[in-house]
Order: C-alpha cells, then sequence, then structure tokens
C-alpha cells in the first residue's frame, strides 16, 4: 500500500508532556552492541527501553517450517516482569503472541529471503521498560538489528503511531495518552518506498480523523528513520 501525504497536520497546540500535536518522544538507537548476536540494536523512546537481536540466516532445526524456494523468519516479542508497574507474568500471553506475529508480518516484506531458501531468521525483541507505544519501537529495533545482521533488505521499516487524544490527533502517544485516549493508529512502512507493511486501528475516528492520524504516524515514521540510518552510521564508522 502506498499512502500520499497531501493533509497538513502541523500545530501549535501542546500536549501534557510539553509536546507539541505532532513531535515525537526523545528517541536514541544503538546498533550492535550485543556480542553475540549476528546483529543487535537497542532503542529508548520516552520510558521504553527496548533490546532487539537477530540470529541468522541458519539452516532451521524444525524440518516442518523450511521452505525450499525461501528462508522464513521467526519474531518473539518478551516483556520482561520488571517492565510494568504491575508485575508481569513471566512468559508469553495472548498480547505477546499476536504482536510477535505483528511484527514479523511487517518486516517480512523488506527482506530478501529468497536468497536464503531452506534458513531461518530469528528476532527476539525484549521489552525492558515499556512505557506505550512498544509494538512499534519493537519494530524500529528489529530492523536495525536486521541491517546490523547484515541480512540483505529492500529497506528498513520503521513504526510510529498517531492516535486521538481529547479530540485532538497526536503523534507517538505516551502510556498515559494511549490509555485514556479515544483512539491509536499503529503503522510501520518502508520510508524509501512509502510501502505500508502494518496498519492497524483501534478506537472510534471519523473518516477524516483516521486520514490525519495516518498522515502522522507516516510522517513520524519518517523521522525516526533517519535516527535508524544515523544509528547504523555511527556503528560502522566506530
Amino acid at each position: 500500500m502506498i499512502f500520499i501525504i497531501t493533509n497538513d497536520i502541523v500545530s501549535n497546540k501542546e500536549r501534557e508532556d510539553g509536546r507539541k500535536l505532532d513531535e515525537i518522544r526523545p528517541l536514541k538507537i544503538e546498533a550492535g552492541i550485543l556480542k553475540r548476536a549476528d546483529g543487535s540494536a537497542y532503542l529508548e523512546v520516552g520510558g521504553n527501553k527496548i533490546l532487539a537481536a537477530v540470529y541468522g540466516p541458519r539452516e532451521s532445526y524444525i524440518r516442518r517450517l523450511l521452505r525450499p524456494d525461501t528462508g522464513v523468519i521467526r519474531c518473539r516479542y518478551n516483556m520482561a516482569p520488571f517492565s510494568v508497574d504491575d508485575r508481569k507474568r513471566p512468559g508469553p500471553d495472548r498480547r505477546s503472541i499476536e504482536i510477535s506475529k505483528i511484527t514479523a508480518e511487517a518486516i517480512r516484506p523488506s527482506l530478501l529471503l529468497e536468497r536464503f531458501p531452506r534458513s531461518m531468521v530469528d528476532i527476539f525483541i525484549e521489552i525492558i521498560e515499556a512505557e506505550g507505544g512498544t509494538r512499534c519501537a519493537g519494530i524500529t529495533a528489529a530492523s536495525v538489528a536486521l541491517a546490523d545482521a547484515g541480512i540483505p533488505m529492500k529497506d528498513m521499516v520503521v513504526g510510529c503511531a498517531a492516535g486521538k487524544v481529547d479530540g485532538e490527533i497526536v503523534l507517538d502517544l505516551s502510556e498515559k495518552e494511549d490509555k485514556e485516549g479515544q483512539a491509536d493508529v499503529p503503522v510501520a512502512i518502508m520510508p524509501r518506498t512509502g510501502e505500508i507493511t502494518l496498519l492497524q486501528s483501534d478506537g472510534n475516528l471519523t473518516e477524516d480523523e483516521f486520514d490525519k492520524a495516518l498522515c502522522l504516524a507516516i510522517e513520524g515514521c519518517k523521522q525516526i528513520s533517519e535516527v535508524q540510518k544515523e544509528a547504523l552510521k555511527n556503528r560502522y564508522e566506530a
């Protein structure tokens, strides 16, 4: 899906944390921080702290998953028990399984897996601290880790969300805004082509509000994409 931005989405209004409606939280990305992974990344956005590690491509020991014409990817998204205020029960739950599947589907279109038949790429995303928007942040971190692993890609995938809070369309919802807001629209794109690889919507939005939220999320993705590139540049310049 290609989406062309036509709306004016800039506003001078401020949110509770002092950000403008179209402003993302403070963002930091580092590549190549885990020596034992083939590729890795660390991401902070707002109060989120996320590690991503990639292993592969390598031959799968699970024969039923092998495909003779292409490689396959598996993704494991996990929130640490201490990542949220109310201690989370260790291990996978319905939400983490769903986000693992969504993340794999969002990233798969960017990978040239046909170059690695009968092989597997494993992606691990660990949420160390959570403060809203972890699925999009996890996709962003995982894509940097894949690039760090040297896996051929059409483009890095970057995720960002927009939503509706107090009747206003805002970018990059915090945890409080996510819980108290009226809608949430997570998006992931390949910035070079504009192809959308993830689009979800939770809540009530008019058609105009949805278009505005989508435009805003895409603009946020483009901003984050520049930080992804800078992280890889810093990694290999060092």
